[in-house]
């Protein structure tokens, strides 16, 4: 491997895009990697995102770009249901790989990707970057120092503001086979952010429900069935035994972002956004010790601030992933969203699911 990671995206855009918007722009500002190819989809797509961002080599066929032996890492920035195979391959290629979230249809298929990609010795990225906010760090920091003592319970609540006309280029997030509806994409970057501050579920039930059975497609004015569920209601305990719940409200015309609070023996901390942003939220964190003490905003110390200039960014926090990345291929060192933790989020998810179709309690593997 050359000095600077060589790395190939799969599903480069010049102008649109989550790679376009997120991962190229991250990419591109870290010393340790080097954009050496892109794959779109056509070959004018390919080579107009090649010139935007310097890549020496453009594909309209992502498993040419696999193939290509100058490249190191793969990023798997296309949707779920169009990535077809794409994440095994690389690995049968050799690959490290950053597949974004989510890595699979469910964890048995999760799974499959963490032990292939472990028996073939390349490192591996998931795209749940939401946990690198400056904001959602400290947190995680100040729990583990015991600031509010031990935890006794904690919840989360996200309200998003869902228009009634969406692109068809978004048709796929409110059907529930696809896998990328808002239990896959809302819950699964929401919960791991959650999991990652508070602890583990160890078990949960759960109760989905869809409210908005019909929405529109602005190019066609088409109304499709909606059968993906927009409300998403679970509660159960965490592996410390603290008592933990989430509430994931969509649909709406209104969001009004997220909220964690953490209740310990010893006080209470509040996380809270100013928009409903699932990306890229801007967190104000209060601590109050006990009962009838003044509430006072916690401020991120310069050393949780972002690895890029500027604001906390989903880029930044790419980036931070990115970086991570970088030092556990030249180390071995551990490092994490990796599949491991998909597995663990798929997992979680699955019991969702399975919670709500029978009522009943699931329990979460260790």
């Amino acid at each position: 491997m050359a000095d600077r990671i060589r790395v190939g995206v799969v599903g480069a855009h010049a102008e649109r895009g989550w790679a376009r918007a997120i991962h190229l722009p991250a990419l591109q500002a870290l010393d340790d990697f080097e954009i050496v190819a892109v794959a779109g989809t056509s070959d004018a797509s390919a080579r107009a995102a090649a010139e935007v961002w310097g890549a020496a080599r453009a594909y309209d066929d992502a498993r040419a770009l696999l193939a290509d032996p100058d490249v190191d890492l793969v990023t798997v920035a296309v949707q779920l249901p169009r990535r077809d195979g794409l994440v095994e391959a690389a690995v049968d290629a050799g690959r490290h790989v950053y597949s974004e979230w989510p890595l699979a249809l469910d964890a048995a298929t999760a799974e499959r990707f963490e032990a292939k990609a472990r028996a073939a010795g390349v490192r591996h990225a998931v795209g749940l970057q939401s946990r690198h906010h400056p904001a959602v760090r400290l947190l995680r920091d100040l729990l583990a120092q015991g600031l509010v003592g031990e935890v006794l319970s904690a919840s989360l609540l996200y309200s998003l503001s869902t228009p009634d006309a969406w692109s068809t280029r978004y048709a796929d997030l409110f059907d529930e086979t696809k896998g990328v509806n808002h239990v896959a994409v809302v819950g699964g970057h929401s919960l791991d952010m959650f999991q990652y501050a508070v602890g583990e579920f160890a078990e949960v039930s759960a109760t989905l429900t869809t409210r908005i059975d019909r929405i529109t497609m602005q190019e066609t004015g088409e109304r499709i069935e909606v059968t993906s569920p927009d409300q998403i209601v679970m509660g159960g305990l965490l592996r410390s035994g603290a008592a933990a719940s989430a509430h994931f409200m969509t649909g709406g015309p209104r969001g009004d972002g997220f909220r964690i609070e953490v209740h310990g023996r010893a006080g209470r901390l509040v996380l809270v956004s100013s928009d409903d942003s699932l990306v890229g939220p801007q967190f104000t964190l209060t601590h109050a010790a006990a009962n009838g003490s003044p509430v006072v905003q916690v401020p991120v110390p310069d050393a949780y601030r972002p690895l890029l200039p500027g604001p906390p960014s989903p880029v930044s926090n790419v980036a931070q992933v990115y970086t991570d990345l970088a030092r556990a291929i030249r180390t071995g060192d551990a490092f994490g969203p990796d599949f491991t933790t998909a597995v663990r989020v798929h997992r979680l998810l699955d019991a969702v699911k399975a919670s709500a179709r029978h009522g009943g309690r699931e329990t979460l593997p260790l």
